[in-house]
């Protein structure tokens, strides 16, 4: 089995989350899968994979543009495959934006790619690395730096995933019939 999982990130913080779930899914898999993880601008095909999972940093409310490329490019094959969505985005104690209602508009990436399920992940914040409009719009939610992921969560995420995937394993009995 071959497991792709495709991210976009702006700051490396939702790329950090794919190489968790890549980590989660190989070692729960091991010896059953291959996992590759890859930035989502540069998937150029998903037809060798039979599990994918593409996830995108939210911003206002959107996955970047490279994750959604990547369901719109592919959605025909990816509906052929088993395919999960994950988001990271909201950050700070309480989460803003708050989980309800969802903060990411993913209902059209869902239809167009056959998901079977999307989470979101909290994200982290760090100044440094946001740009001017970035930071404007987390002063005004009143954030403090900080990573607000939760890496057991990201990891048994992927743990379901995997125990969705995994092949079942059957017992031989050779020339063994039984009759009534």
């Amino acid at each position: 089995m071959k497991i792709l999982v495709a991210a976009a990130s702006r700051h490396g913080g939702t790329w950090e989350i794919a190489g968790e779930i890549g980590r989660a899914l190989a070692s729960e898999l091991r010896g059953q899968a291959t996992v590759r993880v890859s930035r989502a601008e540069d998937v150029t095909s998903v037809d060798e994979f039979d599990v994918v999972l593409v996830g995108s940093g939210v911003y206002l409310g959107q996955w970047l543009e490279q994750a959604r490329n990547v369901v719109g490019e592919h959605a025909e094959v990816l509906r052929t495959k088993n395919v999960w969505l994950f988001s990271s985005g909201p950050v700070g104690a309480p989460l803003k934006p708050a989980a309800e209602p969802d903060p990411v508009d993913v209902a059209r990436l869902m239809v167009a790619s056959g998901a079977r399920g999307h989470v979101v992940f909290p994200g982290r914040i760090d100044r440094n690395l946001l740009r001017f409009a970035e930071r404007a719009v987390v002063t005004a939610l009143r954030v403090k730096d900080g990573d607000y992921r939760d890496w057991p969560a990201v990891r048994a995420w992927a743990g379901e995933i995997a125990a969705a995937v995994k092949p079942a394993r059957t017992k031989e009995v050779s020339g063994y019939a039984e009759r009534g």
